[in-house]
């Protein structure tokens, strides 16, 4: 009998999360779903309802310590080992001047896009390290951001480039266990998020332009790919953007 294939996603009653969610569930993962609002996760799960995957709804606030534990540890519980863990619970600020930014919006981002995914992967690690068999992936959502800013992104952008720093650190100090970790770096998918780039949003001549978007689904297809590996190879980044986004060379 095959082995259990078991994720978990944070984030996923909307968006990025929500793709990748059910690309898992497609894949046969049983799967987990953390993020603030249950029927958003209770969706989620009713869109896969055509697979066969088991899942597991566990409403989760990741700027909370002890719910981050709780939900590694009901997910433990429920199916008795985590094989891959995509970190991609995030928010963003107003777009304002960096000297306008308060202090509250900044730790806000902080503690959703960095600390957050920093305490799931200790989570994740403790139980990849102690099960049989041994080892895991964790796959944390960078964005384009981790590579260039916006105008008027300081938080986003800041937290974005970090967790470029826990990717390669993850992968580092998850070797000897077995524990393969990997970035993606989306630009443009259609979110909730993005929705004001189809209208218009500024570019750093100061001009407001749309932007180009890709659908969400190909982002789940391409984390699925990259949980799809055995534990000895590793995407340790990957880009998946809107073909026509003004990324590469000047805009």
């Amino acid at each position: 009998m095959a082995q259990l294939k078991v994720a978990l996603v944070t984030g996923a009653g909307t968006g990025v999360g929500k793709a990748v969610a059910l690309a898992l569930m497609k894949e046969g993962y049983a799967t987990v779903l953390a993020g603030r609002r249950k029927e958003m996760l209770e969706a989620t799960v009713n869109e896969g309802k055509s697979t066969e995957a088991k899942t597991l709804i566990v409403p989760t606030d990741v700027t909370d310590p002890a719910a981050i534990k709780a939900l590694f540890a009901k997910a433990k519980e429920t199916f008795g080992r985590l094989d891959v863990l995509f970190n991609n619970a995030g928010i963003g600020a107003p777009p304002v001047p960096l000297e306008d930014l308060s202090y509250e919006k900044w730790k806000a981002v902080v503690d959703t896009n960095l600390t957050a995914p920093f305490l799931c992967t200790q989570e994740a690690m403790k139980i990849m390290k102690s099960q049989t068999p041994r080892g895991g992936r964790i796959i944390n959502n960078g964005s384009i951001s981790a590579h260039a800013p916006r105008p008027y992104s300081v938080a986003y952008t800041s937290t974005k480039h970090a967790i470029t720093g826990l990717t390669k650190c993850t992968a580092l100090d998850g070797r000897q266990y077995d524990i393969a970790c990997g970035q993606i770096d989306i630009g443009n998918a259609v979110t909730p998020m993005t929705e004001r780039m189809a209208q218009g949003v500024m570019q750093p001549d100061g001009s407001m332009k749309p932007e180009p978007r890709m659908p969400a689904e190909d982002v789940g297809r391409a984390v699925a790919y990259m949980a799809s590996l055995p534990l000895d190879s590793n995407v340790l980044f990957m880009t998946v953007m809107a073909t026509k986004m003004p990324f590469v060379g000047r805009g």
